[in-house]
């Protein structure tokens, strides 16, 4: 079994509808997202996915996601842009990107500050 890993970041405002607390008011994070890859062989060449590729798949579904109000986006129009389902939606659309037979999105992890981090990952 391969692991590969990638990190990238982006900065986006949401705010937690049906929270009580400050994160029920507009604010931002300046996110830094860990895309894990698992692979059970490698091609020809001796990868199991060539970085760029991953790079670029992550890179296109972050930007996305950069200097935009979460909450406004289809995908959090009916839940809260929470980290845990940022994490969720960020592995559900790279794994459309890259998932093939021998390859798979493990986790995502989505750090919304140093100290905090939330992860969506396969069993």
């Amino acid at each position: 079994m391969y692991e590969l890993k990638v990190e990238d970041a982006f900065a986006a405002a949401h705010n937690l509808r049906g929270y009580e607390g400050q994160c029920e008011a507009l604010h931002g994070h300046n996110w830094k997202v860990e895309v894990v890859v698992r692979a059970d062989r490698l091609d020809d060449v001796g990868l199991a996915v060539d970085f760029k590729e991953l790079k670029e798949a992550t890179q296109a579904v972050l930007d996305e996601l950069d200097h935009v109000y979460l909450n406004d986006l289809p995908a959090f129009k009916d839940e809260n842009p929470s980290s845990e389902l940022i994490a969720r939606y960020i592995f559900e659309e790279i794994a459309r990107r890259v998932e093939r037979e021998g390859l798979w999105v493990h986790r995502v992890t989505a750090w919304e500050s140093d100290k905090a981090c939330a992860s969506y990952l396969r069993d």
